[in-house]
């Protein structure tokens, strides 16, 4: 995809779309005011890695959708606008794809937009076998690297 503006998404109810963790790359490397959201926990992010997007010269915002325990985090937006998500493209990532379609319909309502959700998120759904390893950005083969932030 070298074009942004014709991104295919798979269309959402209250945001842009959503789109396969191989198209958030490839919008993330081809517009330079696209931002990518990392809406996990600071533990998951520690010991399961984070996006790297250091080779497109990007640096992903980490800002938890929800704490420790569950408890959702409201000053989500405030931590958007204090890392400087002030408008779109914005593609939001966690760890199925679950958690960051909340995350793109907020961002959208409160005018962030176009929002993007990622499928599978950054290790998809756990599988019969209960792993986590068959779809998402690590399966993909995007770059990625052990915890942090």
């Amino acid at each position: 995809m070298s074009d942004p503006a014709h991104l295919e998404a798979r269309p959402a109810d209250g945001y842009a779309g959503d789109i396969t963790p191989q198209q958030a790359w490839d919008l993330l490397a081809a517009d330079p005011g696209a931002t990518l959201v990392d809406v996990r926990t600071e533990g998951e992010w520690r010991t399961i890695g984070i996006p790297d997007t250091a080779s497109i010269e990007k640096r992903p915002v980490f800002a938890e959708w929800v704490r420790a325990g569950g408890r959702p985090n409201t000053g989500f937006l405030e931590e958007l606008k204090a890392a400087g998500v002030a408008d779109g493209p914005v593609v939001f990532l966690c760890r199925s794809g679950q958690r960051s379609i909340g995350a793109a319909r907020l961002a959208t309502a409160s005018g962030i937009a176009p929002s993007y959700n990622v499928l599978e998120g950054f290790e998809g759904a756990p599988g019969a076998d209960g792993v986590r390893d068959q779809q998402g950005w690590k399966v993909a083969g995007l770059p990625w690297t052990e915890g942090a932030e």
